[in-house]
């Protein structure tokens, strides 16, 4: 992926893998690989992160036992179209996690944008991050930590781990999955060209669509009915008042 809007479309064989024992954050890891010149889809897994963090600077537990990942992409769509990235992530990990469920279990669910919830409980955190490079490349990382057998404390959302609901998969075997499924959402995304099969699939697999939530807005918090997301990823939320806001960032609690 240049970064000219290049009409090829990215399949696995952009993508490389780098494990990990302990490192500070593989998100950190990602950016200081790219700030010396990495290309574009290079995935760092570790065992451990020492540093890890999530959403707003807080911190992200990185204990072993779970799938701590990062991919590194350059250049990955013109920037008026990078709005849609977090839900064509989200409908990527839905996936990968729903692949490594078994027969009976309940529904892997994304709340928006990009959490991802099996009976409302939180099993795993995204944080994407972002940085104009020297060389006039923009670099994001996507960080994706997925609970696999160790839960954190408790936090803002109730949590769990695929454990819970009879996952026998290892935190590896759960990234081969993530690794295709990226791979194959990302060509379907197509540099956001791919917006509309994107926010279908993400309609098909999101959690509490008619229902009443409050944002937890940074300022502030709304609370009305969840009425879906608009042609570029905004959640609309229906207010008492009969008017619809579009938020583009916030924490979602349901009920």
């Amino acid at each position: 992926m240049s970064g000219s809007d290049n009409p090829r479309r990215i399949s696995l064989d952009d993508f490389r893998h780098e494990a990990l024992a302990d490192v500070g954050s593989t998100n950190t890891e990602c950016l200081e690989r790219a700030r010396k010149g990495a290309l574009s889809g290079l995935w760092i897994t570790a065992d451990r992160q020492t540093g890890g963090r999530g959403r707003r600077g807080r911190a992200w537990f990185s204990e072993p036992g779970n799938l701590y990942s990062s991919l590194l992409l350059i250049d990955a769509a013109p920037m008026d179209r990078l709005g849609s990235l977090p839900l064509a992530i989200a409908v990527a990990v839905q996936d990968a996690v729903s692949r490594v469920m078994p027969l009976g279990a309940p529904e892997v669910l994304v709340k928006w944008p990009n959490d991802i919830l099996i009976e409302r409980r939180k099993v795993c955190g995204i944080l994407i991050e972002g940085e104009a490079l020297p060389d006039g490349r923009h670099a994001l990382v996507i960080g994706i930590g997925i609970n696999v057998s160790v839960a954190p404390g408790a936090g803002l959302y109730p949590v769990a781990t695929l454990r819970d609901f009879g996952v026998s998969a290892s935190p590896d075997e759960l990234f081969a999955h993530l690794f295709r499924s990226m791979a194959e959402t990302l060509a379907l995304w197509n540099r956001g060209r791919g917006i509309a099969s994107i926010m279908e699939r993400w309609k098909e697999v999101a959690g509490g669509i008619g229902e009443n939530i409050t944002v937890n807005l940074p300022d502030r918090s709304i609370s009305g009915r969840f009425a879906g997301i608009d042609d570029t990823g905004l959640l609309k939320l229906e207010t008492d008042d009969g008017g619809t806001q579009l938020i583009a960032a916030g924490d979602v609690f349901f009920g």
